[in-house]
């Protein structure tokens, strides 16, 4: 599925080729929240590096956050005119790029359950809405991006 997106004031869009966009994961790390969370999470995709095009990268800019005292290798891409958040890249993982779902233009589909992940590190006001079939972890769960599609029958060709 090709996906769309662009930051608030239209200086940066980029689009990528998802076979994963389910928006299912909520991440409520302290990262996720204070960067690019709206309701204590955020909301990562999963995209094709080499497929993504990026128009602005003039007002581009990139964060690597600070994890125990060590920088982050993850990328965290966003607009230097208007701070939304854009998407992840690591290089550990160099064939994939994790959109933002809240920069995502396109309209996404509806995942059936969603996996709220990182909640050793939820802030004490945030309320954790989980519906039936939803998944809890402390930490990151084993199943990826991925693995979560498969087994659902939901990637996109």
């Amino acid at each position: 599925m090709l996906l769309e997106g662009s930051c608030h004031c239209g200086a940066v869009r980029f689009s990528v080729e998802s076979p994963h966009p389910y928006p299912y994961q909520r991440c409520y790390c302290s990262i996720c929240r204070k960067t690019a969370g709206g309701g204590g999470y955020a909301i990562n995709l999963s995209g094709l590096a080499d497929t993504l095009q990026v128009e602005g990268t003039e007002h581009q800019g990139v964060y690597h956050a600070v994890i125990e005292g060590h920088e982050s290798s993850g990328e965290r891409h966003f607009c230097k005119k208007c701070a939304s958040a854009l998407w992840v890249f690591d290089p550990d993982w160099p064939e994939l790029v994790h959109p933002f779902a809240s920069a995502i233009d396109t309209e996404l589909p509806v995942p059936p359950e969603r996996v709220h992940l990182l909640l050793d590190s939820k802030a004490a006001w945030v309320e954790v809405e989980t519906k039936q079939g939803d998944q809890c972890f402390a930490g990151y769960p084993e199943e990826s991006i991925a693995e979560w599609h498969q087994r659902r029958g939901l990637e996109m060709p």
